[in-house]
Parts: C-alpha cells; sequence; structure tokens
C-alpha cells in the first residue's frame, strides 16, 4: 500500500504541472490589456504599465512566466493583486469559510443521500420509494439559486428561523443550510445512486450465499451488502469536494458568504489573474488529494481490491 500511494503522489505531479500551466496559459493569454482602467478614467502612464509588466512576468513567453510563478507558488509566495494586496491573505480569509461550507454540505449530502438510497433499496418499491424518487427528480429538476432564494425566502423572511444572511465569521450552525442548498444537487444524485448499486448488489450472489450461512439480516446488509454498494458513491462524493468548493459561488452570493467564489467572482471581474491562479492551483490539489484517498479507500471497502 505504501509504495501504491509513493507512485501515486509522483503521477499528481505532472498533472498537476499540465493542468495548473492550462489555467495559468487561459487566464494571462487572454487578448487586452490587464491594466485597462486602473488608473480611473485616464489610461495609465507607460511607466506603471512597463512597471506592472515586469512584475507579473507578461513580457516574458508564457511557459517562462508560468515556470517562475510556479517557482514561486511552491514556496508559498501566490503573488499580490495589482493593488498590492497578498493573495495568500486573501485565501486565508476566504478559504476556511468555503471549506467549512463545502465539508458541511459534503456531510449533508453524504448522510441524507446514502440513507434514503438504501432505505428505498431495501423497502423496494412503494410510497417511500416513490417519494425519495419524486424528490430527487425536482432536486435535480430545480437550479440551486432557486432552491437557495426559496429556502432563505421562506425560513429566513417569512418564518424567520434563521437570518437571511450568515454573519463574517460564520459558524457551523449558520452554514447548515447554505450547506444543504450547496449540496442538494448531489444529494439528489447519490440518493439514486445508492439506490441503484444497493439493488444490484441485493440479488448478487455472495449476498444469497451470506444470507443461505445464516447470517442477521443487518449484518448481510451492513457489512456485506452496503460495503460493495459504496464504492460507486465514495468514487461520487471525493470528487465531489473540489466540485462544491469551485461551485459555491451562487451558494455564496445569495446568502452573503465571504467565501472563495466571491473572491474568485470579483477577481474575475477585475481581471486578476494571480488572484484567479492561485486560487484554480489549489481547487486542482483538493481534486488530486481527493482522488488519490477515493483509490485508497476502495481497499478498505472491498476486501478483494489490494494495491500491491
Amino acid at each position: 500500500m505504501g509504495r501504491y500511494i509513493l507512485r501515486r503522489l509522483l503521477q499528481l505531479i505532472p498533472v498537476f504541472i499540465g493542468t495548473t500551466f492550462i489555467i495559468y496559459a487561459l487566464v494571462w493569454a487572454i487578448p487586452g490589456n490587464p491594466f485597462a482602467g486602473k488608473c480611473g478614467s485616464r489610461g495609465c502612464p507607460p511607466t506603471y504599465i512597463a512597471e506592472m509588466t515586469q512584475q507579473y512576468n507578461l513580457d516574458d513567453p508564457i511557459y517562462v512566466s508560468y515556470f517562475k510563478y510556479l517557482g514561486d507558488l511552491l514556496t508559498g509566495n501566490f503573488g499580490e493583486t495589482y493593488s498590492g494586496i497578498e493573495v495568500s491573505t486573501l485565501i486565508q480569509n476566504a478559504y476556511p469559510v468555503t471549506l467549512k461550507l463545502a465539508l458541511i454540505a459534503l456531510v449533508i449530502e453524504g448522510v441524507i443521500g446514502i440513507s434514503a438510497g438504501v432505505l428505498t433499496a431495501l423497502r423496494g418499491k412503494g410510497f417511500l420509494d416513490s417519494l425519495v424518487l419524486a424528490s430527487t427528480l425536482f432536486l435535480i429538476a430545480i437550479p440551486v439559486f432557486v432552491t437557495g432564494f426559496v429556502l432563505q425566502y421562506l425560513l429566513g423572511v417569512q418564518l424567520e428561523w434563521i437570518d437571511p444572511s450568515v454573519s463574517s465569521d460564520p459558524g457551523i450552525g449558520e452554514l447548515i443550510l447554505p450547506g444543504f442548498v450547496l449540496g442538494s444537487l448531489s444529494m439528489a444524485y447519490i440518493s439514486r445512486l445508492s439506490r441503484t448499486s444497493m439493488l444490484e448488489n441485493k440479488s448478487a450472489d455472495y449476498i444469497r450465499t451470506a444470507t443461505a450461512k445464516g447470517l442477521a439480516p443487518r449484518r448481510v446488509v451492513g457489512i456485506h451488502m452496503l460495503r460493495n454498494s459504496l464504492i460507486p458513491v465514495v468514487t461520487f462524493l471525493g470528487t465531489d469536494l473540489g466540485a462544491l468548493m469551485g461551485g459555491a459561488i451562487v451558494t455564496e452570493g445569495i446568502f452573503n458568504i465571504p467565501g472563495i467564489g466571491g473572491l474568485v467572482y470579483d477577481a474575475i471581474l477585475g481581471q486578476e489573474g494571480t488572484t484567479v491562479t492561485a486560487v484554480v492551483a489549489l481547487l486542482v490539489m483538493v481534486y488530486l488529494l481527493m482522488n488519490l484517498l477515493v483509490d485508497v479507500l476502495y481497499a478498505a471497502l472491498d476486501p478483494r481490491i489490494r494495491y500491491d
């Protein structure tokens, strides 16, 4: 297992370089002057443009400027915005909030989605199965921003159970509703995926063998059926963490959450290429590490899988 993890970590290096280079090239190769409008209604003086071009290595070929940026990135230097603010400071303030929100959404979608899928698969066709299928189809069909606005209006404005907007330093309690909104779409997919996977394994030979051996139904379901059924669900959950963090722009905007989503949105509007590239590089790392974690969990869920 240790050699496999080491090999996978080494494989992450070219993947990280390739993905971050593509993002860097897309951000900095956009036609136009990134310093346009930075000096108000009048144009920026040539000395300012020359200094900023040299500072951000924009006069070098794209691959040269990228490797200069990569060298700074590996030393913890994420660069500065055009106004002179350290990007690492902006990320340090926004990233923990979005990470907390994404983890809450991941837990909500995992617990509710898996529970609903397992219950409907075990009980078979009936009222509960129809209710879950109709509810998940409704969540899939409704955009996340509609779900967010409706819940915010009903629970925050009409019933006054929550504050419509979270505080500047939100706690876990304030992020439960935004986390539910953020993970609602994935929760519907996980519920259907769990249900389908459980139904497939329900009629498998090893389940019939375990039942014929006289094992308790709870052990057959919890130890044998559920473990194998969770493999596709774990794959979905592992890759979904990065998607939740990168796709939280709408949810953070609805509930006024000071996270990565708002930071990236403002950076795109202001053509702050350094900020956009740094945030995307962190999201790439999350994706890569979560994929590695999912592969390791496969062996824990299915004893037939071994990494030698």
